[in-house]
């Protein structure tokens, strides 16, 4: 399950990335995906759970030592 805090600091980064996203003017696939998962966790959809599981997967993934 994801806490208030932890959606709510997802939210922030998604939204950080977005903005730099609309003004660069150049938006890839992977960009695209950083907007929907912006979407999600700001909507707090029950799909919010499925994605987090997945984001935390790949970012444990690239932090693995």
């Amino acid at each position: 399950m994801i806490s208030e805090g932890a959606a709510f600091t997802f939210a922030v980064v998604f939204g950080i990335i977005t903005v730099l996203l609309v003004r660069s003017r150049d938006v890839r696939v992977w960009e695209a995906i950083c907007v929907g998962l912006f979407g999600l966790y700001l909507g707090q959809t029950p799909v919010v759970y499925t994605v987090h599981g997945l984001v935390t997967w790949v970012i444990s993934g690239f932090s693995h030592t």
